[in-house]
């Protein structure tokens, strides 16, 4: 990790598509509602929007090894040493869902940072479905490379005055899962909140290690918001991460929400389920309280 990062003044371009006028249209309509194409249609109606009354809040470039990494940022105005938080994206990039939630923790009092790790291998938001874009996008995107890229945001953010001594994640889906790596990885994360993030499954060469890999020596407490109806996450697999991680010591706790299914904080999808939402959000919001991280 640099000591001196790069810092851009705004974010690079993303390239079209050449293979037929619906599909750019398509796409076209997508990204101009602010969301990755892969999760059409939003649910409008339930859509929660975050104003950025007394925030700080805009878009830039960092540059780790020369590449162009885009982060969305949102901190209170004229806050200084702000404790930060890292706010780790689904599969589908940061999207304007994750850009809001950022907004709401720059509502707390946070600087609030959300990285697009999935940038070298393309734009997520550009992925017409969720196959494809597990195949082009994430499964191209080591585990390794992202927590590298999570250091150098740390970095960037102590040069702009976040007080990295008061240092969270909070991830959700593909993010939820980083929550957990990133927290046994960074010795500086005082607390993680992971959002029905993915706890097992068998080892490759971009993710040699699962949650349930690291639980034992888990040292930083983690706290999992998942849902009992969740059928990529079964409750097993709950249980399972449970009871590696009562054989260590970090203090680490789950909350599983039996009305529940996946995604249920995501409040521009059929998932959502406002009620645990709130209760989640109000839980993680105690939980980095609770550990210092406020």
């Amino acid at each position: 990790m640099k000591d001196l990062v790069q810092d851009g003044d705004s974010l690079v371009g993303a390239s079209g598509f050449e293979d037929g006028v619906d599909r750019r249209v398509f796409l076209k309509a997508a990204l101009g509602t602010g969301f990755a194409a892969a999760v059409l249609p939003v649910e409008a109606q339930t859509l929660v929007k975050t104003d950025t009354a007394g925030l700080s809040a805009g878009e830039h470039v960092i540059v780790i090894d020369g590449q162009d990494v885009p982060v969305y940022r949102a901190q209170p105005e004229g806050k200084p040493n702000a404790p930060v938080i890292l706010v780790v994206s689904e599969i589908f990039g940061v999207h304007e869902h994750i850009k809001d939630v950022a907004r709401r923790f720059a509502k707390q009092g946070y600087m609030a940072l959300a990285p697009d790790l999935f940038v070298r291998a393309g734009d997520a938001a550009r992925e017409p479905n969720i196959a494809d874009l597990m195949k082009n996008i994430v499964g191209k995107t080591p585990d390794a490379q992202v927590m590298s890229d999570l250091d150098t945001v740390v970095t960037w953010a102590r040069q702009r005055g976040g007080d990295t001594a008061r240092l969270g994640i909070t991830g959700f889906c593909w993010g939820g899962r980083i929550t957990w790596l990133y927290a046994a990885h960074n010795p500086q994360v005082k607390a993680g909140v992971a959002w029905y993030g993915r706890l097992v499954g068998e080892p490759t060469a971009n993710s040699p290690k699962h949650p349930i890999d690291i639980a034992q020596n888990l040292k930083t407490p983690v706290l999992g918001l998942y849902g009992a109806k969740d059928t990529g996450i079964p409750l097993d697999s709950v249980e399972k991460m449970r009871a590696a991680l009562d054989k260590g010591n970090s203090g680490s706790a789950f909350h599983v929400y039996p009305n529940s299914g996946h995604a249920f904080h995501a409040d521009y999808r059929p998932s959502f389920n406002e009620p645990d939402a709130r209760d989640g959000w109000r839980r993680a919001l105690d939980w980095f309280r609770k550990h210092g991280v406020a």
